[in-house]
């Protein structure tokens, strides 16, 4: 088997293992929550794991072969999706009148970085033994924070009314997890 299909391989099943774990592990917690905490338990950890994606730029962690063009971009987007989280978190906790402003700021910067990151991947042709160590943020974290970013965006999506503002109130029924999300 070829480094290139071990590598894609990797991706896939972290990224089908992460939905089927959301689905019968996350998704049940998160219906019972309120919606601000809901979205806090899922914007929080990648105040913490955003910054390791700076170790794109660390020599020895990754081959001198990386091309530039794609461990630029990821470092600095994971960076700023990181400060993003961290301002979301604590507006979230804080419940100010900009918090969910401040979730959809970070989650669309966030979601959109990851999406770019592959994209910029493909556009270079990483040879996946470039990444060195960073293999492993690529293919086993990378799908689960792309699973996290799609509840987000279902958790904000759901809890607004129909003039934008959002609704703390609201929880969400059994039946109401999006079809991407299902097992």
């Amino acid at each position: 088997m070829t480094t290139a299909a071990i590598f894609g391989i990797s991706i896939l099943a972290s990224l089908v293992s992460s939905a089927v774990a959301a689905r019968l592990f996350v998704w049940p917690r998160l219906q019972k929550m309120e919606p601000s905490r809901a979205l806090t338990a899922m914007v929080a950890p990648h105040m913490f794991l955003r910054f390791l994606g700076l170790s794109f730029l660390v020599p020895g962690v990754v081959s001198p072969l990386l091309p530039p063009g794609f461990a630029v971009p990821a470092a600095y987007g994971d960076v700023v999706a990181g400060v993003l989280a961290i301002i979301a978190t604590l507006a979230l906790v804080n419940r100010t009148s900009w918090a969910t402003a401040s979730a959809w700021l970070f989650n669309l910067w966030g979601a959109a970085d990851l999406l770019f990151a592959f994209y910029r991947g493909s556009q270079v042709a990483i040879d996946p033994g470039t990444l060195g160590a960073t293999f492993f943020l690529v293919t086993a974290l990378v799908p689960p924070l792309l699973v996290t970013h799609a509840l987000i965006f279902f958790l904000l999506a759901r809890h607004q009314t129909a003039d934008g503002r959002s609704r703390p109130d609201a929880r969400l029924s059994k039946n109401e997890i999006p079809r991407s999300q299902q097992a």
